[in-house]
């Protein structure tokens, strides 16, 4: 066994013989198939032996490989690689793996004869979009740059804004078969170190082939993958990032992906807007009472109306009682179908408008709701309260603006239309209680769900409402960060 193990140990070895290691680099990359696997022989000036080049083509820049590797090498006098090639990033390789890893990402591999290790050349240039405004996530007031598909774009966005020098970025590697980078950001001296062992075991727990981007991580380290209730906060904006690394938190980026995911996270924060900090105070917090008025209607009002036209007639007053009555006369359905009904088809225009291109999005849904709601209405299909009823609760879902809990909202509002369905009130209040049992006892790495108002913990109380910039004192404890306070005298 143990020869064996120093067999393979060696065979991963770079070789002195320059053919030898040559001959496997392109027996690796399929040199003969493999059109976009570029090799370059040269005989260095300073010591006058054979140098290799090694690369992928579509993933460098070739300018710079002729103007900072290869000239320097012919034309220039020196002791080592090092001291000649005038790339800022030139590392030093002595196992095959890495070399096959660091081909992959876009860097240039020399190969010198007789010597027994390789450099690795840092040339890359991956393709990418410009920083642009965020498409999901609307700008009124602040910053109108996005995160873009170049994670190094995505890093330089963050420490614009962060100028610490205890801003980390730390690098864990996912895939079994095509390796990608997962960028830890986060200020080493406020992170958890908990916190920190936590999300790097979880990421190397990870047994894919492939892992491309942060929307698949996501799914992968996240703790109850069938919950209806996100633990991962997925935003394509770094001013936005950049709060929550100051608080404590730790943003997630890779690359080809154009936002970050932020861990851990409470249920507020999907309430929470970044622009909320942007604005003055009571302005704000009147966004924020909308906000938590537009959960109630998108989430009750169905349920409501089914429970109380179902079973509680008494508390409808009389007026409206003979106006849903004379309205529903012709209607051939029960109550609970017909509310199914328009909300599903609130659905389909919803996701409808989400597939079409964009400038025929809009003008669809709108057409499309008009058209089907007054057709159904005509053909008595539907009564006139359930389109206002079903309007009411798709429209105020659209002010959750996050994309992953306005899933949650949408689903909840199922939830509990069927349950105000069978006992009319009591089940509804039942089912409620239950909804939020279940949402207190998640936890996002080790955070509760809930906090800091259950269980309590010191923080600024910026849970409801949010308070001056001027009084926020404290980062939240239950992130444990090494540093409490947010203001120093």
């Amino acid at each position: 066994m143990l020869r064996k193990k120093q067999t393979k140990n060696n065979h991963n070895q770079i070789s002195s013989n320059l053919v030898e290691n040559i001959d496997k680099i392109k027996n690796d990359f399929s040199y003969q198939i493999n059109n976009d696997f570029s090799f370059r022989m040269l005989t260095a000036k300073f010591n006058q032996k054979d140098i290799c080049l090694c690369y992928y083509a579509s993933l460098v820049n070739s300018d710079k490989i002729e103007q900072s590797i290869i000239k320097p090498l012919l034309e220039q006098d020196g002791e080592s690689i090092a001291n000649i090639v005038t790339v800022e990033s030139v590392k030093v390789l002595t196992d095959c793996d890495e070399i096959n890893q660091n081909v992959t990402s876009g860097k240039v591999i020399l190969f010198m004869e007789d010597h027994s290790q390789a450099y690795s050349i840092d040339v890359s240039q991956f393709e990418h979009r410009e920083v642009s405004q965020s498409e999901n996530e609307s700008v009124v007031r602040g910053p109108k740059e996005a995160f873009t598909e170049s994670i190094h774009v995505n890093i330089s966005l963050i420490r614009k804004r962060i100028r610490n020098q205890h801003l980390v970025s730390e690098v864990l590697h996912v895939g079994k078969r095509s390796k990608q980078d997962v960028q830890l950001l986060y200020i080493e001296n406020i992170a958890n170190d908990q916190l920190l062992e936590n999300i790097r075991s979880r990421i190397n727990a990870i047994t894919a082939d492939s892992v491309q981007n942060v929307e698949l991580l996501e799914q992968y380290i996240e703790e109850r993958p069938l919950s209806i209730f996100p633990t991962i906060l997925y935003t394509e904006r770094p001013d936005n990032a950049c709060t929550y690394i100051n608080r404590g938190h730790v943003v997630l980026l890779m690359e080809s992906s154009a936002a970050c995911l932020i861990v851990p996270i409470n249920f507020w924060a999907f309430f929470h807007n970044i622009e909320d900090r942007y604005s003055r105070v009571m302005f704000s917090n009147f966004a924020r009472a909308i906000r938590f008025l537009a959960l109630f209607l998108t989430t009750m009002v169905s349920a409501l109306y089914v429970a109380l036209a179902n079973f509680h007639t008494e508390m409808i007053p009389l007026d409206l009682l003979l106006a849903i009555a004379s309205a529903r006369d012709r209607v051939p359905f029960p109550l609970l179908l017909e509310v199914l009904l328009m909300e599903v088809a609130f659905e389909l225009i919803r996701e409808a408008g989400i597939r079409i291109p964009n400038p025929l999005g809009p003008t669809i849904g709108i057409v499309g709701a008009l058209i089907l709601g007054q057709a159904a209405v005509e053909a008595n299909i539907i009564s006139p309260i359930i389109v206002i009823i079903s309007a009411l609760s798709g429209l105020t879902s659209f002010v959750i603006s996050d994309p992953s809990f306005n899933f949650t909202v949408r689903i909840t509002r199922f939830i509990f239309i069927f349950a105000a369905s069978l006992f009319g009130i009591y089940s509804l209040i039942i089912c409620f209680v239950m909804w939020l049992m279940y949402a207190i006892s998640l936890k996002s790495f080790g955070v509760p769900y809930f906090a800091p108002l259950a269980p309590s913990y010191q923080s600024n109380k910026n849970i409801y409402f949010r308070k001056p910039l001027r009084n926020e004192k404290w980062r939240p404890k239950y992130l444990l960060p090494k540093d409490m306070k947010m203001l120093k005298k």
